[in-house]
């Protein structure tokens, strides 16, 4: 039985920081449970424990703000209709509950303005910035109108020259360069475009290899480490124990039970040996 819970320890990385310390992200809310990026998805995340709500934004068709990842209706009702060509009141029209359940029946696309209204005190936003500059504009007006600070709201972007736009616009609010993995990506280079625009930090695809010295680099340049989407365990542990500052999760409330009893199990298992 000793050496099972040495091969388990041995197997969960550790780290001097507790899990608390690490923000938890509930990507487009909790999908698993409700429809994404809704107002039900955002407060079922919160209920959940989540430390922070991402949501993506587009701009409609009359230059207003929705929440939708897919730049189509295609998911919603199979007519693949471009979400830029809708008008708010057509794109909130929609149903995007009922496939989800018959309890969500009803639910509509939000405004950036009714996910901001959900964001409780100390949690933030992740606001995912999915169409190119032509949306800041509604994005600042949104901002402004909503009394939202740099408290509760984080900018996220795959777009560099978009999010190094923004940060020039509003250089209190955080910053994050979101990138994918092709396997040749160099992180010194990340890290020294993100350091120079000014940007708070980067946002990676899990699938990195990044290392300690990289970690060093990316600290000695001042920036924070997220990564996304992990739903693994054993994965988000990883990452917390290389020093991460967030995770992005599709299972915000489970991913910090999890990664909180391996911790537990982790510290208890040390001060035993």
């Amino acid at each position: 039985m000793l050496f099972a819970l040495i091969a388990i320890f041995v197997a969960v990385p550790t780290t001097s920081s507790h899990t608390r310390n690490v923000e938890i992200v509930a990507h487009r809310g909790a999908p698993f449970d409700a429809p994404e990026n809704t107002v039900a998805s955002a407060k079922l995340a919160w209920a959940q424990g989540a430390d922070a709500v991402e949501a993506d934004i587009r701009l409609t068709k009359d230059g207003e703000l929705i929440v939708c990842h897919d730049g189509t209706t295609k998911r919603i009702d199979g007519l693949d209709t471009q979400i830029a060509d809708l008008t708010l009141a057509e794109a909130r029209a929609l149903d995007v509950g009922s496939k989800k359940g018959v309890q969500f029946a009803g639910e509509r696309m939000p405004t950036l303005d009714e996910l901001v209204a959900t964001v409780p005190a100390g949690k933030r936003l992740f606001v995912e910035i999915k169409t190119g500059s032509e949306i800041l504009p509604a994005l600042g007006a949104s901002l402004a109108r909503m009394q939202a600070t740099e408290k509760s709201i984080v900018l996220i972007s795959f777009d560099f020259e978009v999010l190094r736009q923004a940060h020039k616009l509003w250089p209190r609010y955080p910053t994050l360069w979101l990138v994918g993995y092709d396997g040749s990506t160099s992180v010194e280079r990340l890290i020294e475009q993100a350091r120079d625009a000014g940007l708070s930090g980067l946002d990676l695809n899990a699938n990195f290899p990044i290392n300690a010295a990289q970690m060093q680099l990316l600290r000695a340049a001042g920036l924070q480490l997220h990564i996304w989407t992990v739903n693994v365990p054993d994965v988000a542990q990883r990452w917390i124990g290389l020093g991460a500052d967030g995770i992005t999760t599709d299972m915000a409330g489970w991913m910090r039970e999890q990664t909180e009893t391996k911790s537990m199990l982790a510290s208890s298992l040390k001060n035993f040996l």
